[in-house]
């Protein structure tokens, strides 16, 4: 009897060839994803429901995306972070042009202040940061000497918060209140030869899940960091997850093709994993 291979558990949800597909966040007021390709400086949505898809050009490379409570979207971009309108309108919240860096992943906390990191173009060790900033354009460096500022995320109750700086290959957790982060630790290390923790998003039982860019999976951790379930995928550089639809079940992979000299069909596209579990939801920026 010929042994029958397992049934992949993603699907596609999009065959988008995206340069370097990141940041899925799931827009509940508008029932849609948000997610970007930031070489192409694209701004995507996709409604499952309806399969209508929109795509918005940025002037500059675009690292994230997130709704706004008032409507519109906060935007990471290269020289800082922007607002943009719900009638298009765009305006600066925070520029601060660094030359060689540019902003990449980053994250909504519980109080609704964006949490955006920065990295170098040459990815030079210790180039980047993470910082916090609130709905009048105040903004605090939270860490300095970040090389790869990616996943950020918090626990169900908010006191925890969970960050990669992706070289490390460690998924780090701290002490969270009040807008302030404290007692750094490890929660989990992804062992050589595994790939490098890219975005990650937090379960509504307080698991981690990671993309592994270089890994061909996504993984999820326990709050104790124990690992409890690997999604394996068919291209090389998933690169972030979050989780939506209507009843935040589907687990939506964002992937990349850049700098893959024989990329997979596959690389580039959003892939969903229908079920995975139950997400939280994701608090709009507070401006």
């Amino acid at each position: 009897m010929t042994p029958q291979t397992p049934a992949p558990e993603y699907e596609v949800a999009l065959d988008a060839r995206a340069e370097l597909g990141e940041g899925p966040t799931w827009d509940p007021k508008a029932g849609r994803l948000i997610w970007l390709d930031i070489l192409a400086c694209r701004v995507h949505t996709y409604d499952p429901v309806t399969g209508r898809r929109t795509v918005r050009t940025t002037e500059q490379h675009v690292g994230a995306a997130k709704p706004r409570a008032g409507g519109g979207l906060v935007l990471n971009l290269r020289d800082g972070v922007g607002l943009l309108d719900p009638d298009g309108a765009f305006h600066w919240l925070h520029r601060e042009p660094v030359p060689g860096r540019r902003g990449n992943d980053a994250a909504v906390a519980p109080d609704g202040s964006l949490w955006a990191g920065t990295m170098r173009y040459d990815e030079a060790e210790g180039g980047g940061t993470l910082s916090r900033l609130t709905g009048d354009g105040s903004a605090q460096t939270v860490l300095s000497d970040v090389t790869v500022s990616n996943g950020t995320g918090w626990s169900p109750d908010g006191r925890l918060m969970y960050y990669v700086d992706t070289p490390t290959r460690r998924i780090d957790v701290f002490d969270h209140d009040g807008g302030r982060v404290a007692n750094r630790r490890q929660l989990a290390l992804v062992e050589e030869g595994a790939g490098f923790p890219d975005g990650l998003t937090v379960d509504a039982e307080g698991c981690v899940w990671v993309a592994l860019w270089d890994g061909g999976a996504v993984r999820r951790y326990t709050p104790t960091g124990e690992l409890d379930r690997i999604v394996r995928l068919p291209v090389p550089r998933p690169t972030a997850c979050a989780f939506g639809g209507p009843a935040l079940t589907d687990l939506y992979i964002t992937t990349a093709r850049v700098g893959l000299t024989a990329p997979h069909p596959l690389a580039g596209a959003l892939l969903v994993v229908p079920d995975a579990g139950k997400g939280l939801p994701q608090p709009p920026f507070a401006g």
